[in-house]
């Protein structure tokens, strides 16, 4: 006698070991009920798009006429911006996420008819920042629609009375994304290039004191300065085809934020670097090792020691610092032109920054008295049992741990010195492993 398959519970969420548990007639009678309730779900949402339609006897709007960009005017010209991309998956666009700064970008110059598209605008950014990090002076080049024919666009009535860029932008833009001045490019540089044309990027690193030995990392900068294989300072990117690694840093240095607040734990310090070109995380590995340093767990020399690639060739084994505090500060080009500012856009983008400062500011101070308050009940107790074994209390007994978090990674119990790290791949083999997997080209042999 045969015997019906008994059904699958209709609403039970099953586990992939109790799918692969199931029959042949088990699975297609739950695959039936997923199409069903696809369709469902289907028909419901096409029923609530409906609804928010006008009624028939209304009448419907024709489609919007598109825009007839044959009959504009366009000026090549840098715009200048900043962004806090804390919340953002980094500056460059991305196939499986719109929460990247130059989606928002694109977004707000198409709906305000600047450009017709990417792919014809003549579009370059001077820096690719990553995951985390924000910007303030982040410039791209671009071709924008402009008022005025090209034989017109240099002098000053052009140039006073354009379109507003900013204030246009900023309409559409999220508020913690904000253009805040433009440049026209000169009509005898029409390939100016924000990337290829940039003289000098300089890059901000924030950190508070803590108990971190400050002179000793700004001689670990020291170290820095100058034209280095920065292979064991940076991640190595040989699977896009980087295989060289010298750059040229101009300064680096550890510089207070206020001159006047430089002793207490949270007084606030920042690294400030400055270079032509950058390699991928170079800074967030050169400030994880400069933590390093100002705890006293390696001597400034270890730099010199990892920018020597021919006694050291693979890169030790370490955490970089935390993308949060990085800035692109500032961006240098060698044009004539000023910048163009909107008096009125200007003060509101300041007014905006102003409301966010003090909102985060409370924040901080509120968080600050708290740490006030249970420092002060951690060092009563601490005097205490001092007080009952006859030992003396000392500074050790305060905990000061501000920039343990500014170190990506699990925290080891016993600390390793660098050079005794287990190491990562050298570049040598790193290149054979690509090349074997042609994505980058074979290295060439020399003759011995």
């Amino acid at each position: 006698m045969d015997t019906a398959a008994p059904k699958a519970k209709k609403n039970k969420s099953l586990s992939r070991e109790e799918l692969l548990n199931l029959d042949k007639n088990e699975l297609v009678e739950r695959i039936i009920q997923i199409e069903a309730h696809n369709l469902q779900l289907k028909n419901i949402i096409s029923k609530n798009l409906s609804d928010g339609d006008s009624s028939e006897n209304s009448t419907r709007k024709k489609p919007a006429k598109p825009f007839d960009f044959s009959k504009c005017h366009f000026r090549r010209v840098l715009l200048r911006f900043l962004y806090f991309g804390w919340d953002y998956q980094g500056f460059v666009v991305q196939e499986d996420s719109t929460q990247t700064i130059e989606h928002h970008l694109f977004q707000a110059l198409t709906k305000a008819c600047l450009i017709e598209s990417r792919e014809t605008s003549n579009y370059a950014r001077c820096g690719r920042t990553d995951k985390g990090v924000s910007a303030f002076g982040q410039v791209i080049s671009i071709s924008l629609r402009s008022k005025f024919p090209l034989d017109q666009q240099y002098c000053a009535e052009s140039l006073s009375n354009e379109m507003p860029y900013c204030k246009l932008l900023n309409r559409l833009l999220p508020k913690d994304i904000r253009v805040v001045a433009w440049m026209p490019i000169p009509a005898d540089l029409p390939e100016f290039s924000a990337r290829f044309d940039c003289k000098k990027r300089q890059y901000k690193y924030y950190f508070p004191r803590s108990s971190l030995d400050i002179q000793a990392m700004r001689r670990g900068c020291t170290h820095v300065v100058g034209s280095h294989d920065y292979r064991n300072l940076c991640k190595m990117d040989v699977g896009n085809g980087v295989t060289q690694f010298i750059r040229e840093l101009i300064t680096a240095d550890v510089i207070p934020v206020d001159k006047n607040d430089t002793d207490k734990p949270t007084s606030m310090y920042y690294l400030l670097i400055e270079g032509n070109a950058f390699l991928w995380h170079q800074i967030r590995c050169i400030m994880g090792v400069l933590l390093l340093i100002g705890q006293g767990k390696e001597t400034p020399g270890v730099i010199a020691e990892l920018l020597d690639v021919e006694n050291n060739p693979r890169k030790p084994q370490y955490n970089m610092a935390l993308d949060v505090p990085l800035n692109l500060f500032h961006c240098s080009y060698d044009l004539n032109n000023t910048w163009i500012y909107d008096k009125h856009d200007l003060s509101n983008v300041i007014a905006q920054l102003q409301s966010d400062w003090t909102v985060r500011s409370i924040q901080s101070t509120m968080i600050n008295d708290t740490i006030n308050v249970l420092e002060a009940q951690y060092t009563a107790m601490c005097a205490s049992e001092k007080a009952d074994s006859n030992v003396q209390a000392s500074d050790k007994d305060r905990i000061i741990a501000y920039t343990d978090c500014l170190l990506q990674g699990v925290k080891p119990k016993v600390y390793t010195p660098l050079l005794k790290r287990d190491t990562c791949s050298s570049l040598e083999e790193k290149i054979e492993h690509y090349a074997k997997r042609r994505k980058i080209a074979e290295p060439e042999k020399t003759a011995e």
